[in-house]
């Protein structure tokens, strides 16, 4: 499918106005699209762009979404360590790190420090226990996410049905470390701790960074209507 093509497909679908969820929950928005397009994967290949994603949100919903995880060489102290020293009991009894870091203090009294080149989580004593660098994200984020068709539909609920009208397609391409240090000032990149104790190891789920649906065309750098 071309670029040209699915902005005709997409254009029926939304002079069909409201459409009937083909699967219910969260994902119902997503599938239902998919459908209407003809896809079987929620990605779609333009021979001009390469493999782009699709990603369908709720207009309104500012739902979260896992951007990428990123874990390599970023630990400034053991990650065994940081869950002896600052970990609290999870819902299972074992010492963990399952925060979402902000900048300020934690009940742990860590928090997320942001310099002009690199993030930090650090304890108000000082100790860095991890440092990204802002370059490195986003390099992250471009091998993640190098360009995304972003969908918005107004969803209703009609009985125990949802319907969805779909109302607009953005195409979003590339980013940078200074719009990634930009949204995580504006909190709209989280960054969420996943660790937890292992008796002899850390099992390290992999540091997530989130973003809200309704905040993503902010993440890159060109924005462009479909």
């Amino acid at each position: 499918m071309t670029l040209a093509e699915f902005k005709k497909n997409f254009a029926r679908i939304k002079n069909e106005g409201w459409i009937p969820t083909q699967r219910r929950g969260p994902t119902g928005i997503g599938h239902t699209l998919e459908q209407q397009l003809g896809l079987k994967e929620n990605n779609i290949a333009f021979p001009d762009l390469g493999t782009v994603e699709i990603k369908a949100h709720r207009i309104g919903s500012s739902s979260l979404i896992t951007l990428f995880t990123f874990n390599r060489k970023v630990w400034k102290m053991s990650p065994l360590e940081a869950i002896r020293k600052y970990g609290t009991p999870d819902v299972d009894g074992r010492l963990g790190l399952y925060f979402t870091m902000s900048r300020t203090p934690n009940s742990s009294d860590l928090f997320l420090y942001v310099e002009d080149e690199s993030i930090s989580v650090r304890h108000v004593s000082g100790a860095i226990l991890a440092e990204w660098q802002l370059t490195t994200l986003a390099e992250r984020f471009m091998q993640k996410l190098p360009r995304l068709i972003l969908v918005s539909a107004f969803s209703e609920m009609r009985g125990e049905i949802e319907w969805f009208r779909y109302e607009r397609a953005r195409l979003l391409t590339g980013t940078s470390a200074e719009i990634i240090r930009s949204q995580i000032l504006e909190g709209n990149i989280l960054v969420d701790l996943r660790l937890h104790d292992k008796r002899t190891s850390a099992r390290n789920h992999g540091t997530g960074f989130r973003a809200h649906e309704d905040k993503l065309p902010a993440l890159f750098r060109t924005v462009k209507d479909l």
